[in-house]
């Protein structure tokens, strides 16, 4: 018995590790092909480049949720006979989300006098160029393929639940943060961006079904890029 859950243990781990390097190796490639042919992206029109970036995202969307492949049907048949409780039950966890982040976007700014995350300035950049790209990638692809990798696939390579929740939180904090941050300072952000991240986590924790934390993250994501896109249109 002690084997066959020490087998387990490893191979959930495994599958872990698979999705986030998977995960970070494909983020960070996307621009490989264009490179091997020797093309300028600059050069391509964008209608393309939006085409492309969809389908990459949409490809590594589907290697990760293949690797979780049965903990997904297991979760979704869950999932058809609980949704009415776990909406119940996690749904105001939302609002704990937004007035921890909106506390701590404050108390930043008093600190640093800084208005705007970068990459929060980044995203309005993209919205401005192409707002229906940046609305697909960020409500309809992100939470679940960041929910996978980084809370379903932390889960399964930290069994101990508040070690699995703390790097949960800094690591989806960290990513959102790292690779726009121009200054030490910045790195501030990691609070209001890692509250979602140790939120979703201890909801994964609680309910063992992956769905609700990806509700969540669509219901977050979706309000916000809402927002977003009526700013857009009317000022």
């Amino acid at each position: 018995m002690k084997n066959d859950k020490r087998k387990e243990t490893i191979k959930n781990a495994i599958m872990g590790l698979s999705a986030f390097f998977i995960y970070m190796i494909l983020s960070n490639t996307q621009g490989l092909p264009f490179i091997l042919l020797g093309i300028d992206t600059a050069d391509l029109p964008l209608l393309f480049r939006i085409i492309y970036l969809i389908i990459y995202q949409l490809l590594m969307l589907g290697i990760v949720a293949f690797i979780f492949r049965d903990r997904l049907k297991r979760d979704y048949e869950d999932l058809k006979q609980n949704h009415q409780t776990y909406f119940k039950k996690y749904f105001k966890y939302w609002f704990l989300i937004l007035i921890l982040m909106m506390a701590s976007n404050v108390l930043i700014t008093l600190v640093t006098n800084s208005n705007i995350a970068a990459n929060e300035e980044m995203i309005r950049e993209n919205f401005q160029v192409s707002p229906i790209y940046v609305f697909i990638s960020a409500v309809l692809i992100a939470p679940f393929l960041e929910e996978l990798v980084l809370r379903l696939g932390f889960r399964y390579m930290f069994p101990s639940k508040w070690l699995f929740i703390i790097l949960s939180g800094f690591v989806f904090g960290g990513l959102h943060v790292f690779t726009s941050a121009q200054t030490l300072v910045e790195l501030l952000y990691i609070i209001p961006y890692g509250i979602p991240g140790l939120v979703f986590a201890y909801i994964l924790d609680e309910s063992d079904n992956i769905f609700v934390p990806i509700g969540l993250h669509f219901v977050h994501n979706g309000i916000l890029m809402s927002l977003q896109f009526v700013l857009y249109l009317f000022l």
